[in-house]
């Protein structure tokens, strides 16, 4: 028999072949889209206006497959992470993160992280490989249906963002069709600026963006010229600052969306974050309008580095401030669950050998 195509993950435009394939007009498309993501319906036999012959036909070649919540913790703060689980045993972390004007879902793009950042707890798990497309949005559809909705009748997720486990420009197909999901008034109608991809650098994949997936874009920068990002930030090695910011200059064109652009920036205590950091840093993003997004490190077991002091980051963000950068100081959340920046860690079946290297092994959290 042959195996079922998991509808699950397939863009409009993929799901309209998928039918086409069948002998069905395109609109069956929009019809199951709306099932699945706007619905949580998976049962085709609850799809009522699809015809019982067509219902029947779904049934024999197609699914709509979920992976397994394992682990759920809630914080102190509000903060729940999930542990999901994937068919070949790994497993990914994702975390929802409400506030008083939105809810926030952070969504992982890989199983671990093929980059090598020292102060990152899911680098340090090494890399198995990327997620798919049915993957990545199911980690959205999870978290909407275990959620629910308001007591108005409105989703309590408003906001997606691209930081958790991996580095999404190393699995750009997958995360542009998961993008075209999220924005498709057919299943999450997301507003382009509510949708933001994290990157550490990955020049060329930056590039292509522009013309693919046309959302806010946040960088992973930790340090104010080449020579301490080479150690921070690998692939700094491959894709210096200058050849970084001049992709970033393509990907907003000279536009005014260039306003929500994020630099992201972790504080370590000594090691990024004193006030000749912070001058060096006014003087990159001088031309550059962006806003400065400030984030205390959070320790993880075996950590090389600590969190900057409350005086120090304060300094540090006052020089950024009186300089006119646009700057705010994350606000710590989830870290009693290890749901915070940099704590991710889910259950990766290591292939780079990083694991061994660190003399570490994956260890479920406490619930």
């Amino acid at each position: 028999m042959d195996k079922k195509v998991n509808l699950l993950g397939l863009t409009r435009d993929e799901l309209s072949a998928f039918f086409a394939a069948m002998g069905e007009k395109p609109f069956r498309a929009a019809q199951i889209m709306k099932w699945i993501y706007q619905f949580g319906v998976t049962d085709f036999e609850q799809m009522t206006n699809i015809s019982k012959a067509l219902r029947q036909k779904l049934q024999q070649q197609a699914e709509i497959h979920i992976p397994a919540i394992t682990v759920e913790q809630k914080s102190a703060d509000g903060t729940i992470k999930w542990l999901l689980e994937l068919p070949d045993t790994n497993g990914i972390e994702t975390v929802f993160i409400p506030e008083q004007d939105r809810g926030t879902l952070c969504v992982s793009s890989q199983v671990g992280c093929a980059l090598d950042c020292g102060f990152c707890s899911t680098a340090r798990q090494g890399f198995n490989r990327n997620l798919s497309a049915a993957e990545i949005i199911a980690q959205l559809w999870i978290a909407n249906k275990t959620l629910g909705m308001t007591a108005d009748g409105n989703r309590i997720i408003t906001n997606v963002v691209f930081m958790g486990m991996g580095e999404p420009l190393l699995n750009e197909k997958n995360v542009v069709s998961a993008v075209s999901l999220m924005l498709d008034d057919n299943a999450y109608g997301l507003s382009r600026r509510r949708v933001t991809i994290s990157t550490a650098g990955v020049v060329p994949a930056l590039r292509r963006l522009r013309d693919s997936c046309d959302v806010s874009l946040a960088i992973s920068l930790h340090a104010p010229d080449d020579k301490l990002r080479d150690q921070l930030v690998p692939i700094n090695q491959k894709y210096p600052i200058a050849e970084l910011f001049d992709a970033c200059r393509y990907y907003f064109n000279g536009d005014t969306k260039m306003k929500h652009f994020t630099i992201e920036y972790v504080l370590l205590d000594h090691v990024n974050d004193s006030i000749q950091h912070a001058a060096a840093l006014v003087r990159l993003l001088k031309k550059i309008p962006c806003k400065v997004n400030l984030i205390p490190f959070n320790p993880f077991p075996q950590a090389a580095y600590q969190r900057s002091t409350a005086q120090r980051i304060d300094a540090f963000r006052n020089v950024l401030i009186k300089a006119g950068l646009v700057t705010i100081t994350r606000k710590t959340r989830g870290d009693d669950i290890d749901a915070a920046c940099g704590q991710l860690a889910g259950k990766v079946n290591d292939k780079s050998g990083r694991q061994n290297l660190a003399g570490i092994s994956w260890v479920q959290q406490p619930v």
